[in-house]
């Protein structure tokens, strides 16, 4: 354990559980779900309604092998391709094994899915699939229906909930097991202020970090609070370099900031052509599937011809399908482009990459155990080893789902006893100020966007450190440290995740997946088919070990020797 925790107030009311789920999509849900049918009290906490978080805004659908011919055999190998070497290859194989029995069971607690004129579910096809294994409801609307169908089980199930809960941190017991979470409730939910929910089991499942990023297809909540508590907590994180940019976000024009509307790449799946401004298609010859590339391979082949072209967008263009198929087939991404002033019948979409979804996050193993003893984390929040360098379309539904059966079953097995939290009892940290969290996002959007070198990642450094000498300090003319509150809290977790991003991306000096370095371009997998892992000292230092090789490890193995972020490689202190 670190000590070491965010500035709030001591909690002022508790209640008691035998799990604690922080998070409300599909991965949250469908382990509390589980968790309370085995007759285990369990309590949701979201940072907003049950149905806000990132699940809802999933457009493809969920990667399954469940169409005649397809095979689990063949989803490994697309997944272990799309990963570029780094995928643990046990990890992979537990989520398309487990897959189509996770999807089946989905559908049992209500979701459904588009079907095909006899019946059957309906498969499409996106980027680096050889089959078309994707299931998909309301055309584009996937993850809106998962949503819906998991919120209404959970509320028949009539499990406790609290809405609107920002969560801070970890409690423990004596022994630095998982105690419980303190939380901070918003005003509306059924609690005000700083509490604690103790609960010898806690599951992380609080989604990714986009919001590090200053244009993103992420909600505003997505501000990394699971990851950062995990650091906080001494957890250690994993591949948190890898960060996917999607090829095929609406372009709303230079300087866009925020969450920005994704064009799926399903529609890519169903055949729209990326092109130029003079309608040259440039996928075509640098990659076998062209278009249905990789996402990583998209989002550099449309970056490079906006070098080329002297441009910040290319176009998505999906004239030929028709008013009656876009309205059908992709009435949410037809509405969102409409409402910009766009339409896709009669004109090319314009499209550029930005910000969409973490491989990495917090380290779990097969069981979603993480290394504090109580604390899972599932779905963005954790890095079980499934994406490898870059996650494959529509795999993260799926991963939401096995996993979280997977937690469940664990929690369930061994039904933990609750003990006494004494919680962190260091230093707090000192609190950013609100206003920085922008100052955070555009730094990292220059120096560790799709585009990454030495000099951009060490300015991008060098910003974040300066951010966090500022936390510590009074201004000279008189202004005083950040207060406790949600928008300095969410900051903060910002900050400290931006910086373990960093730290890791400067580290990794070659070009794999979704990281992209342009002193570095080509792979090297005699030094670097690795994982990158970071932890938060004692004393507040990232420090990082590489793994001996692709596969992760039981997740309380010592690994290889730590090599501190502080080396000669990178001379800035890291410090909370």
């Amino acid at each position: 354990m670190t000590g070491i925790r965010l500035t709030a107030p001591a909690p002022g009311w508790s209640i008691d559980a035998d799990v604690v789920v922080v998070g409300s999509g599909v991965a949250g849900l469908t382990t509390a779900l589980r968790c309370a049918a085995a007759g285990l009290a369990t309590v949701v906490v979201t940072k907003a309604r049950l149905d806000a978080g990132s699940t809802r805004w999933a457009q493809g659908g969920i990667a399954a092998a469940l169409g005649e011919g397809d095979t689990p055999e063949q989803h490994l190998d697309d997944t272990l391709v799309a990963g570029v070497g780094l995928c643990d290859e046990s990890a992979v194989r537990a989520l398309v094994t487990d897959g189509p029995g996770a999807v089946r069971r989905l559908m049992e607690t209500g979701a459904r899915f588009d079907t095909a004129e006899d019946g059957s579910v309906a498969l499409t096809r996106e980027g680096g699939h050889h089959r078309r294994r994707i299931v998909h409801a309301g055309g584009d609307a996937t993850g809106a229906e998962v949503s819906r169908a998991l919120v209404e089980a959970v509320r028949a199930a009539a499990l406790h909930t609290i809405e609107n809960a920002l969560v801070l941190d970890l409690l423990t017991d004596a022994e630095g097991r998982t105690a419980g979470v303190t939380l901070h409730v918003m005003g509306e939910g059924q609690h005000d202020g700083v509490g604690a929910v103790n609960a010898p089991a806690v599951v992380l499942a609080t989604g990714g970090m986009g919001q590090v990023f200053s244009a993103t297809t992420n909600p505003s909540v997505s501000t990394a609070d699971g990851v950062a508590l995990a650091l906080r907590a001494g957890a250690e994180v994993s591949d948190v370099e890898f960060v996917q940019f999607h090829p095929t976000v609406l372009f709303l024009g230079a300087g866009s900031e925020g969450q920005q509307p994704l064009v799926s790449e399903a529609v890519r799946g169903e055949g729209a052509h990326l092109v130029d401004a003079s309608g040259t298609r440039f996928m075509l010859g640098q990659h076998e599937l062209a278009e249905l590339a990789p996402r990583d391979i998209v989002a550099k082949g449309i970056t490079r011809q906006m070098q080329l072209n002297g441009t910040d967008h290319m176009y998505l263009d999906g004239r030929h399908f028709g008013a009656e198929m876009w309205e059908n087939r992709f009435p949410t991404i037809l509405a969102a482009c409409r409402s910009h002033g766009i339409d896709p019948v009669t004109e090319p979409i314009p499209v550029a990459p930005a910000a969409h979804y973490a491989s990495g996050g917090v380290r779990t193993d097969l069981r979603g155990r993480t290394t504090v003893p109580g604390l899972y984390a599932c779905g963005e929040v954790a890095c079980t080893g499934v994406h490898g360098a870059n996650r494959l379309a529509s795999n993260s539904l799926l991963e939401g789902l096995v996993f979280a059966e997977r937690i469940a079953a664990d929690i369930v097995a061994d039904r933990p006893r609750a003990a006494e939290a004494v919680g962190p009892d260091g230093a707090p940290v000192p609190l950013l100020a609100p206003e920085t969290r922008l100052t955070v996002q555009r730094a990292m959007t220059r120096g560790a966007g799709v585009l990454r070198s030495a000099e951009s990642l060490a300015t991008a450094a060098a910003e974040l450190e300066e951010l966090r000498l500022g936390a510590h300090e009074t201004g000279a003319d008189g202004t005083k440290p950040a207060v406790p509150g949600v928008e300095a809290w969410e900051a903060t977790n910002l900050l400290l995740v931006a910086r373990a991003l960093v730290a890791a991306a400067r580290a990794r000096e070659e070009t794999r997946g979704c990281h992209w370095r342009e002193d570095r371009p080509e792979r090297d997998d005699a030094e670097w088919r690795r994982h990158l892992v970071v932890r938060l000292g004692p004393d507040g230092a990232l420090v990082l070990r590489r793994t001996d090789t692709e596969a992760f490890g039981p997740v309380d193995a010592p690994g290889a020797p730590d090599c501190a972020a502080t080396s000669t490689t990178h001379p800035t202190p890291e410090e909370p």
